[in-house]
């Protein structure tokens, strides 16, 4: 079986491609006490971002389950909040529940912004070339130069915007946040500057080779950070307390991190993708699920993200999955599948 979009592919992987983020929702956090309030919600460390900076965050629940991930960028006048779509009517209320005294005050940008986003070698280049006439341009180099997370405030067609570092397709990227009305004219730049239109399963295939979990496909309201594998990206161990920190200290420190399951990759061994939903076997015995699958033009052949019982975490485990009447063979596979 081989993917449908080697165009695609070959543009987030050599060169520079747009690819669509609506299902993304923003939200500001403004106010002189944003950050000290989002630091004693969120796992991270929010308190140390200074202007440019940003992180990966997840809001727990207090039995350590995930309301949602996010990335959290520090502006200077504003923390922007950027969560799957899906999540950001949980954030906003959970949020706004538990402001008292804090002077901070939450808005929904998502009438106000759009994300552009470009993935690729190429992407910094595209951008510079697109912000070349503004009277403050960025260049290729400083956006290179960007940690994850970190970003730039620059202006398109007079009105504000800011660049901001993404690497969850295991490549180079960035999310334009942009004026909703201006966001057309931006592609369109991007386009006229060399980057194509890239489209979901492209892009799906570049996050699962980078092994990077997504919140509503592989993660959901009823996963544990550890289970997912990004307390590493996600959580401070130093930092003060918030809702969900006795959960996953108690299991760091007590269980040694041991859950249940965990987040691993699978390469099937078979010419057929598997499917999200299904069953993981070893032998006759259900061990697991798939999230998400895809055929690796990379790997050279199907890969799946998916959970298995920790007796069946080691790499080179061999499992089955079952999709249809079909046992597909799979194998453990330390992640990421690509390391770019």
């Amino acid at each position: 079986m081989k993917p449908n979009f080697p165009g695609e592919y070959r543009a987030l992987c050599e060169a520079a491609a747009l690819v669509d983020r609506s299902q993304r929702g923003r939200i500001a956090a403004i106010g002189p006490d944003r950050l000290t309030y989002l630091h004693a919600m969120l796992t991270n460390d929010i308190a140390a971002l200074g202007t440019g900076g940003g992180c990966y965050a997840a809001y727990l629940t207090p039995q350590g389950r995930m309301m949602a991930d996010m990335r959290v960028l520090e502006l200077g006048d504003l923390t922007l909040l950027d969560v799957e779509a899906t999540a950001k009517a949980v954030v906003l209320q959970k949020l706004e529940q538990f402001i008292f005294s804090e002077d901070v005050r939450l808005a929904d940008l998502d009438a106000d912004l759009l994300v552009v986003a470009l993935y690729g070698p190429r992407a910094a280049d595209t951008i510079a070339a697109v912000l070349a006439k503004e009277s403050d341009a960025v260049s290729s180099d400083a956006l290179g130069r960007l940690a994850e997370y970190g970003s730039v405030r620059a202006r398109f067609r007079e009105a504000s915007a800011v660049v901001a570092a993404d690497r969850d397709l295991g490549v180079p990227g960035f999310c334009v946040y942009v004026d909703r009305e201006r966001a057309p004219a931006f592609a369109a730049a991007a386009r006229d500057a060399g980057a194509v239109e890239a489209g979901e399963e492209a892009a799906e295939t570049l996050r699962i080779e980078a092994g990077r979990p997504r919140f509503g496909a592989d993660m959901d309201e009823h996963t544990i950070p550890l289970e997912a594998g990004i307390e590493g990206r996600a959580i401070s161990l130093t930092k003060g307390c918030y809702p969900g920190q006795e959960v996953i200290t108690r299991v760091l420190h007590r269980g040694h991190g041991r859950v249940a399951k965990k987040l691993v990759g699978l390469v099937v061994g078979d010419e057929r993708a598997p499917a999200c939903g299904d069953r993981v076997v070893h032998g006759d015995n259900d061990v697991g699920t798939v999230t998400s699958a895809a055929v690796s033009p990379r790997v050279g052949r199907p890969i799946a993200l998916g959970y298995v019982q920790r007796d069946f975490v080691e790499a080179g485990t061999p499992l089955f999955i079952v999709h249809g009447d079909e046992r597909l063979s799979a194998q453990v596979a330390d992640l990421p599948f690509v390391d770019r």
